[in-house]
């Protein structure tokens, strides 16, 4: 099996376009965030900013994952359904503590306990997925094939949902099929990060929301018609 691609250069890796370049520049980036929260300095406003940024990077990196990687891992290794699997557990398990998190408040004594242990099953996910899930994949993809799959990435990353939805399939076609609405609900709230603590944030969330799921999924609705052929 290749090495982590912890260990491997941008070139090994395929080339700053690759999707195991660019898993690997989100890796960093939620490491430093995960650090810049830990070091609890800086006022409380500061603090929350960091972890909003770091719950939206991870909720929007793992839905890639799920919608674009694994599905190719699972046609292309023979051990593809087991290592999908277990990470797709961890990033169940986070899903459910960034909930409770969220749930609770930033002012509650144990939000900073169920922080750290999100923080350390993402840690683990990372270390898995560079260790054994994206090697698996790189030996069976050349570097035109790696770009490309980097290129669906980056585009389902970029519209993807950015917080965590416990209920939703792990899998497609149920996690894409709920990620346009989704997406739509929480990028609205992230435009409003000083009240959607509040009933009157919630609500103009909300409001936000169906207004872009219902423009999102009218732009969907078009383009399948337009591919359809006529009968």
């Amino acid at each position: 099996m290749n090495p982590s691609i912890a260990r491997q250069s941008v070139e090994q890796l395929g080339g700053e376009a690759s999707v195991l370049a660019r898993q690997r520049r989100d890796h960093a980036a939620l490491e430093q965030l995960m650090r810049r929260y830990e070091s609890g300095g800086g006022p409380p406003a500061e603090r929350q900013r960091v972890l909003r940024d770091l719950v939206q990077l991870t909720f929007s990196h793992a839905f890639a994952e799920e919608t674009v990687l694994w599905p190719a891992l699972r046609r292309l290794a023979p051990d593809g359904e087991a290592l999908t699997a277990r990470v797709e557990d961890e990033h169940q398990r986070i899903n459910d503590l960034v909930t409770e998190m969220e749930r609770i408040g930033a002012d509650d004594p144990r939000h900073d306990e169920l922080a750290a242990e999100a923080f350390a099953l993402i840690r683990q996910d990372i270390r898995d997925e560079e260790d054994l899930l994206l090697p698996r994949l790189q030996e069976h993809l050349d570097r035109a094939r790696l770009r490309r799959l980097g290129s669906a990435w980056e585009t389902v990353r970029r519209t993807a949902p950015t917080r965590p939805h416990p209920a939703v399939p792990r899998r497609p076609p149920g996690n894409a099929l709920l990620g346009v609405p989704l997406s739509a609900f929480d990028r609205a709230r992230d435009l409003l990060p000083a009240g959607v603590g509040s009933p009157a944030g919630r609500r103009a969330a909300a409001a936000l929301a169906c207004l872009a799921a219902a423009w999102t999924l009218t732009r969907a609705t078009r383009r399948v018609r337009r591919a359809r052929p006529l009968r």
